[in-house]
Parts: structure tokens; C-alpha cells; sequence
């Protein structure tokens, strides 16, 4: 592999470029959501213009300066460079834009001839790349971070022997080529070179050079070599203070949404933002960990941003439909990656997020007017602000990690463990000891089921937001729905104590019916929601590095759970049965209150059921009670039935006792 790359420009030009060049970047953001319809041009011919316009605008001051010709060859270069994006521009396929980059690639042509500064070439290259690709849209950036271990084989294999080992340009080969390779520890040709523009002369090669087109290798092949030749000028040194400015300042990591603005960027163009040491030192980072932009925990905030960006920019276009499902891709795809962390570290301000955006996808299918639906993304922007602090690595403590780890588990699984004890209580009140083996295979299955989620999820997909709130919304319903008629059923019993035997009999003759069965699917159901819930929570807290601690506080929550657990089946076993029946009928009905409204939630969430906010309702969480029409509503008709149904049973059990048959 053979790479020959301009000469850089003076200091001078370079910061005046500077400015123009950020125009490319903001055309690479623009591409990554381009509307759909924009003409399809050849990915290569785009490519070529592209590369052309880019050396172009590097190139010319090797040229040109004060008017004058200072390189033959440099010059008839250029010229001949100008030339052909001309020709290659008028042969693309018809838009709306192509006159305009016509008359662009006409007045660069003329600037070149009439030996113009070398500013103004590189601005007119610059601005004409930039429309150039917005026009035509192409591919700017790998779809994943690139395996760097393989591009150094790659680069052993392939580009060693003309640009050396150490990217010095001195290779075995290199003394045999003319023009020789270029070194790519050269930092004032390196800081004018994007990662696009590598990829580009590896994927196409250079003509009137030993650089040959290495486009028979794999895209992410191209993509890694481009990363691994673009860290040479750039020390190992620098990158450990490079990583420090990265995890400690979240505005510098809002500049790297993704990966098209990291390949996209020239080191010149960032050392002109934020000073040319940090600017190396962050390139010297990224360049070497390219994941850093695609797993860091606000990267998620950065999408929930741009998507409620596109979602605004919809809705002014009277599109409330495109509006509405950005505004919850907002959501699932953005903010519920972050939220297990910003729970532990700040429970109110996730709270207050959750229902900030619940307004915001409100007014939009309520069509309100454009400035309150403005007003809403002004108020999510501060909270966002907010939690990216709460987010930040410095954050990250092992005290936080432990309480989080803790409260997740003791807070899900009370819910489980409450309904599961209650039914071994049960069986073991009614002497149905052989039937507990469904009830305990239900919740160990459950927690089988839970691991199998962790290791697929972490090892081949990824469980979407909308997955999870699908989850755990249709969970809770089922749950709730057994739970309230299960509830009704234990209190019209809690009333018949002349009949105890009798219903110890019914409840015998039932449980032979293949009752265990169902004991075993609603104990599943139950653990298998709130396990679900902790396992997505601990997978986001075991990224933070703090493993011993959170594990710590998982044990001692397991821990007090067992405790509680032992103490109800303790309490429950010196109960008489009907008193037990009618404790337990009211910890159910509490149960499927709860669920009901974290049912409707979920639903909510998730997109299937629409929101309507109530103002003066508090969210409190664990009783499932969340500010908006539909879950107050669920709750209360749930209310409605509990109490229609306790009444009824407990008449039909009185009238059962006065006419001296038995009840049901």
C-alpha cells in the first residue's frame, strides 16, 4: 500500500480553511439523516469528485502562492484535478442541485487557472465537497467501530514495505519509488487529513503513483487500515490524555455523536475549536478506540437529542405522525439505554425525564400548537443537561454502585417474592405440599430464563427499549389480572369459617386438576418480569467498572430478601387459615393494583397505548402510580372490580352459611 498525500498548507491558510472545513462535517451529519428520495449517484464517481475536491483544497498552496506558480507538476495537477470533477460532476445523474455544483466546479476550474490564493481555492473545494455530498449521499462511515488488531496485520501485510513499520515512509520498497511514499508520522500532513479521506485513497488508490486501489479488501478492512495509518502522527502518550479529556468533559464528547463526525473531522478543524494540544491528544484517543463513540453512556443522550431534533423539525411540517414515532424512538432507542444507570445515581431527575417526554409525545398526538411542543424540547434539553452531569464517569463510585445494585433488586424482587411466598403459603395451608414443586420449578425456570436473556443479549442481540417495555407491560397485565381474580376468590373464603374443611376439600379436589400447572406459569410470569427488569439494570451498572461493589450489593439484598421471605412463611404458618386467607387476599388486591398501573405504563412507553397527562397526580413508582389518564384509570377500575368482587363473595359466603350449604 502506497499513500501520497499532500503537502500542508501554511499555518495561515490552515486556520482559515478551518472554518470551511466544518462545513464538511455538518454535511457528514446531514447525510446521516438525508430525506429519502435525493438522486443515487455511483457511490465511486461521488467518492472520486470527493477526493479530487479534497486534495485539491490541500494541495493548491504546494502550487500557487502570491499568484505565481511555484510547481509546475503541483499546478498541472490541480488543473487536471479541477478539470475532471467538472467532467465527472456533469455526467451525474439530474437534481435539483446539480446546476448549482456546475457553476461551483466551473468557478473552482477558472480560480485554479487564474492562479487565485490558495484560501479561496480551498474554501471553493471545501463548500463544493460539502454540497457535493449532500446532494448525493454516499457512504461516509463504517457501520461499526473497526477492528483495529486486524488492521495491524493488515498494514504489516499490505503497507509496511513502502511506508514502513512505523509509518516513517521509509520501507524496504520505498528508496525504488517515485514519488516517494509519504510518512505518516508527518503531524502537518496528518492534521489535514480526515479519516474519510484515508479511507477514500485506500478503497481508490492514486493515480500517477505506486498507491494502487485496495478496493478487493472488505469495507471494514478499508475502514481499519484508514484508523490504524491515521494514528501515526499521533504519540500512545497523547491518547492516555486524550481518554482523560474524553470521559471528563461531556460537551467534547458531544461533538462525536457518532461515527461518521469522528472519520469525518480533520485534526486542523478540531485543534481550531478547542486548541491544538487537546485536539491532538483526543485524536491520538479516539483514533486508537473508535468505541469510545458508539458505547459511551450519553452517546445514548446525543441520539435522544438528534431524534427529538428530527421530530420537531416533523412536526413544524405538519407531519404528527413521522413527529410521533421519532419523538418515541427518542425514547426507547435514546434515553432507555441510560436509564437503569441514572436511576441509581438520580432517581427523581430519571422520574422527572420519564414524564417530561410523556408530555412531549402527548402534545404531539393531541396536535398542539408548534410552541408548546417547542416549549416541551426546551424543558427536555435541561433536564438532558442534568443527567449528562449526573452521568458523567467522575460520577461513577462504588458507594453508587452498591446502593444501586441493592435497591434495583430489593425493589424488584419484593414484588415477585410477595406473590410467590404467598402462594406456598397457601399450598402449604391447604396440606398440598406435592404441588410446590410447580410453584418453585415456575421461579427457578424464571431465573434460568433470566440468565439465558443476559447471555443472549450481551453475545448476539441487543433488547431493544420497546422490547423491554413490551416486557414487562404485558407481564405486569397477565400478573394482575390473575392476581385480581385469585384476590376475590381467597376473600370470599376468608368468610366461611364454619366451612373450613370444606373448602380444604375444594381446594384439593381443585389442585388435582392439573392446577399446578398454572401455579407454575404465574410464578414464571411474575419472577420472569421483575428478572428481566434487573438483569437490562445490572448489565448497564456492570459497564461502569465497579463490579465487587455492585455484586456486593446484590448479595445483600438477596440477602434481606431471604430474610423477608422467611419471616412471612414463619407469620403465615401461625395463622389460622381463614385469617390467613383474608390477609392475603388484601396483599394480592394491593398487588394487582400496583400492577395494573405498571401494566398500562409499559404499554404506554412502548408506543401501543397513547398518554394523557395529569397534572396533579404524583408519580410514585411502586405502587404503580404514574401522572396520566390511562394508568390512574386501570387502577381504579381494578379498584372498582376488587371491591364489586369482595362484596359479592362475601355475601355469597354469608348467604352459603344461613342456608346451610356450602359455598364455592
Amino acid at each position: 500500500m502506497y499513500l501520497r498525500l499532500p503537502a500542508a498548507p501554511s499555518t495561515a491558510f490552515a486556520f482559515k480553511w478551518c472554518s470551511t472545513a466544518n462545513l464538511v462535517v455538518l454535511a457528514f451529519a446531514l447525510i446521516v439523516i438525508v430525506l429519502p428520495g435525493r438522486a443515487l449517484a455511483s457511490d465511486a464517481d461521488v467518492q472520486t469528485s470527493w477526493r479530487l475536491l479534497d486534495y485539491i483544497g490541500v494541495d493548491y498552496a504546494g502550487a500557487v502562492s502570491n499568484g505565481k506558480v511555484i510547481s509546475s507538476a503541483e499546478y498541472a495537477e490541480m488543473s487536471e484535478f479541477a478539470g475532471q470533477v467538472e467532467t465527472r460532476v456533469r455526467a451525474l445523474a439530474p437534481t435539483s442541485a446539480k446546476a448549482d455544483l456546475l457553476r461551483r466546479s466551473g468557478t473552482l476550474r477558472n480560480a485554479i487557472a487564474a492562479k487565485a490564493p490558495p484560501a479561496m481555492v480551498a474554501e471553493q473545494s471545501r463548500a463544493l465537497a460539502a454540497a457535493l455530498l449532500a446532494a448525493y449521499p454516499v457512504p461516509l462511515a463504517p457501520s461499526s467501530p473497526p477492528d483495529l488488531t486486524r488492521a495491524a496485520a493488515l498494514y504489516a501485510q499490505n503497507c509496511a514495505a513502502c511506508h514502513g513499520a512505523s509509518g516513517d515512509g521509509h520501507g524496504p520498497d520505498a528508496a525504488k519509488l517515485d514519488p516517494p511514499p509519504i510518512a505518516f508520522t508527518d503531524k502537518a500532513r496528518a492534521d489535514q487529513r480526515s479519516l474519510f479521506g484515508l479511507y477514500q485513497v485506500i478503497s481508490q488508490g492514486l493515480d500517477g503513483t505506486a498507491m494502487q486501489s485496495f478496493a478487493a479488501l472488505p469495507e471494514a478492512d478499508r475502514w481499519a487500515l484508514a484508523f490504524h495509518a491515521g494514528q501515526f502522527a499521533y504519540p500512545e502518550t497523547a491518547a492516555r490524555d486524550g481518554e482523560r479529556l474524553w470521559r471528563g468533559d461531556a460537551a467534547l464528547r458531544a461533538k462525536y455523536p457518532n461515527l461518521a463526525a469522528l472519520v469525518g473531522v480533520t485534526p486542523a478543524a478540531l485543534a481550531a475549536d478547542i486548541g491544538p494540544e487537546k485536539a491532538a491528544a483526543l485524536t491520538a484517543f479516539l483514533r486508537r478506540h473508535p468505541a469510545a463513540v458508539t458505547v459511551r453512556v450519553d452517546g445514548s443522550l446525543a441520539l435522544t437529542r438528534e431524534r427529538l431534533d428530527q421530530s420537531m423539525a416533523a412536526y413544524r411540517a405538519g407531519d404528527r405522525k413521522a413527529a410521533a414515532d421519532l419523538a418515541l424512538s427518542a425514547y426507547l432507542d435514546g434515553f432507555e439505554p441510560v436509564e437503569p444507570v441514572l436511576a441509581a445515581r438520580d432517581a427523581a431527575l430519571m422520574a422527572r425525564i420519564e414524564g417530561a417526554m410523556a408530555k412531549l409525545r402527548a402534545a404531539i398526538g393531541q396536535g398542539r400548537p408548534a410552541s408548546e411542543v417547542e416549549a416541551a424540547n426546551r424543558s427536555l434539553a435541561s433536564l438532558f443537561a442534568e443527567a449528562e452531569a449526573a452521568l458523567a464517569p467522575e460520577r461513577a463510585s462504588s458507594a453508587s454502585s452498591f446502593l444501586g445494585a441493592f435497591g434495583v433488586l430489593l425493589r424488584e424482587g419484593l414484588e415477585a417474592l410477595l406473590i410467590v411466598v404467598a402462594m406456598i403459603a397457601f399450598l402449604k395451608k391447604t396440606e398440598r405440599p406435592e404441588v410446590l414443586g410447580f410453584v418453585h420449578g415456575g421461579w427457578i425456570a424464571a431465573l434460568a430464563a433470566g440468565v439465558a436473556t443476559w447471555f443472549v443479549a450481551t453475545y448476539f442481540i441487543s433488547v431493544s427499549g420497546a422490547s423491554r417495555e413490551l416486557t414487562e407491560g404485558f407481564g405486569s397485565l397477565f400478573a394482575a389480572i390473575i392476581l385480581l381474580t385469585v384476590g376475590i376468590w381467597m376473600h370470599g373464603k376468608s368468610n366461611a369459617e364454619a366451612w373450613q374443611r370444606y373448602v380444604k376439600a375444594k381446594v384439593t379436589a381443585a389442585l388435582s386438576r392439573q392446577s399446578g400447572w398454572f401455579l407454575f406459569l404465574l410464578s414464571f410470569v411474575v419472577v420472569y418480569r421483575e428478572v428481566f427488569e434487573t438483569i437490562l439494570f445490572y448489565a448497564a451498572l456492570w459497564g461502569e467498572g465497579n463490579g465487587v461493589a455492585m455484586l456486593a450489593g446484590a448479595g445483600a439484598a438477596t440477602a434481606l430478601l431471604a430474610l423477608i421471605a422467611w419471616i412471612m412463611l414463619r407469620f403465615s404458618a401461625r395463622l389460622p387459615i381463614t385469617q390467613f386467607f383474608s390477609w392475603s387476599s388484601i396483599l394480592i388486591a394491593i398487588l394487582a393494583v400496583v400492577l395494573a398501573g405498571k401494566g398500562i405504563a409499559g404499554l404506554q412507553e412502548a408506543g401501543i397505548l397513547g398518554v394523557v397527562p395529569l397534572a396533579n397526580i404524583p408519580r410514585i413508582e411502586f405502587l404503580g402510580l404514574f401522572p396520566t389518564t390511562e394508568t390512574v384509570l386501570a387502577q381504579a377500575a381494578t379498584i372498582v372490580v376488587l371491591v364489586a368482587g369482595f362484596w359479592y363473595s362475601g355475601r355469597s359466603a354469608a348467604t352459603a352459611r344461613s342456608s346451610g350449604s356450602p359455598a364455592e
